[in-house]
């Protein structure tokens, strides 16, 4: 499948805007980016969490850089064969790195078919 930068961003963006409320609001200090691929050039991670987990915090403040949620295209665009299907997996990429910004681990969201 194919699609360029701009419009995979724009995909991100309407699954993160479709995403149930109780699930973004806490969010705090938080951006979502869209990369062509991982620093390794690697097709098999869809996404990244990169900051500190809620649970793993014992202070935050002001001056903190944000944390960052990746999105990777290349990946999704390479795993994926039409446009439901990549919405799709936008979709659980975006509640699987979410997830990880509360503290859930891989295994948790094997166990709850988000991973």
């Amino acid at each position: 499948m194919q699609m360029d930068a701009v419009a995979f961003e724009a995909l991100v963006a309407d699954e993160l805007d479709r995403l149930p409320d109780d699930m973004v609001d806490g969010l705090d200090n938080v951006v979502f980016v869209v990369e062509d691929r991982p620093e390794d050039g690697s097709l098999d991670l869809f996404g990244l969490y990169d900051g500190w987990a809620l649970t793993e915090r014992d202070h935050y403040g002001q001056g903190e850089l944000p944390d960052r949620i990746i999105v990777y295209r290349d990946a999704h665009l390479h795993a994926c064969d039409d446009l439901d299907e990549l919405r799709d997996e936008v979709h659980t990429t975006l509640v699987h790195e979410i997830a990880h910004f509360f503290g859930i681990d891989d295994d948790r969201l094997h166990e709850l078919g988000w991973a």
